[in-house]
């Protein structure tokens, strides 16, 4: 840990000042939750995918804090088989940073740097420590402090959303269930949630696997409540060259086609110049198992007692043009995250 960083914060502890709390928005890698906040979920999403890929792996570490069961964990989802772990801790063991993306659960760490882990009971034992390098943040504005855009102001919204590291590479080793894993040369992406619940319908998709350098590509669709209304919004970004496309509905983008057959999805968004078509094709069953999707639990109110489902090994094709349709960009995202939550219907404009 950086010796500049403070280490101090707890759930429990006093009230922050008025001006950490404008810091935080700023900074949405940051814990944004404080000890006067109840019905508050709050959790960091870390994907670990080794060089060729034959390892895909996700680590979510967060809190949940309510009046009913107060609790840190850590899930865990094996990209490849679907197997997932949800491991519980006193919510007193939850200790974060005050001016960094760091934090601990036990004898847990998680940073913008590295990950380090030390988890063990019947069901699973995950050891080992992965740093990362080479990070890709997506840079603050005034009217844009973070993928949200001027939606992160509002003080009210369900679920907001962070992106923390859009590419990066990982050097590191750990003992996963037994296995021994080498993540040397692989690479990781980050991104968070927070808020009071996840939206009652929604689809994400992320993969940084395109074959092209520091190439990555995310969007996410919810069912967004706002002033006793809903609406469907959507967030995104297309990571290419070293430049940064972002495509939402607060800066005037446009799904125009959102439309889902069986395991495969497309979707088409428009944002002045350019356009990006979609197709997503959740990954194939591993022999002997049911379904590829791991089951996680995920938040209403504040309690992690909802169940969704997330496919780790899907492929993500887009191909990006300009006004003119010239082509731009084209590729297929391997080891593709993909979500498809609730009634699709509610997400279409």
């Amino acid at each position: 840990m950086s010796q500049s960083a403070d280490f101090s914060g707890q759930v429990r502890e006093r009230g922050f000042p008025g001006l950490y709390d404008l810091a935080k928005i700023w900074n949405p890698s940051w814990f944004q939750g404080n000890r006067k906040r109840k019905n508050h979920f709050e959790g960091w999403y870390i994907k670990l995918v080794s060089s060729g890929g034959n390892h895909i792996w996700s680590f979510i570490p967060g809190v949940s804090l309510n009046n009913e069961d107060d609790h840190a964990f850590i899930q865990v989802i094996n990209g490849k088989t679907g197997e997932t772990w949800y491991f519980r801790f006193p919510v007193e063991s939850f200790v974060f940073s005050r001016n960094d993306f760091h934090a601990r659960i036990g004898d847990n760490e998680v940073s913008r740097s590295h990950i380090r882990l030390n988890l063990q009971s019947p069901e699973g034992h995950f050891h080992g420590e992965v740093f990362f390098t080479g990070q890709t943040p997506l840079k603050a504005t005034l009217l844009r402090p973070g993928i949200m855009g001027w939606y992160r102001y509002a003080p009210f919204m369900e679920c907001y959303h962070g992106v923390v590291s859009m590419d990066h590479h990982l050097h590191g080793q750990m003992q996963l269930n037994g296995q021994k894993v080498d993540f040397g040369n692989g690479k990781g992406y980050i991104e968070k949630d927070w808020g009071t619940s996840m939206p009652a319908a929604w689809i994400w998709m992320q993969s940084n696997h395109f074959g092209a350098a520091n190439t990555s590509f995310m969007l996410s669709v919810a069912n967004v409540p706002w002033m006793g209304k809903s609406f469907p919004g959507f967030l995104g970004f297309f990571l290419h060259k070293g430049k940064r496309h972002l495509f939402a509905t607060y800066n005037g983008a446009k799904i125009s086609r959102l439309e889902n057959k069986g395991n495969l999805l497309y979707l088409t968004v428009k944002k002045n110049d350019l356009r990006i078509d979609i197709r997503g094709e959740q990954g194939a069953t591993p022999p002997g198992k049911k379904e590829n999707p791991g089951a996680l639990k995920a938040p209403q109110q504040g309690q992690m007692n909802r169940v969704i489902h997330e496919n780790l090994s899907a492929n993500l094709h887009i191909a990006v043009k300009n006004k003119n349709g010239n082509l731009l960009f084209e590729g297929t995202g391997r080891h593709a995250g993909l979500e498809m939550i609730g009634d699709m219907a509610s997400l279409r404009s």
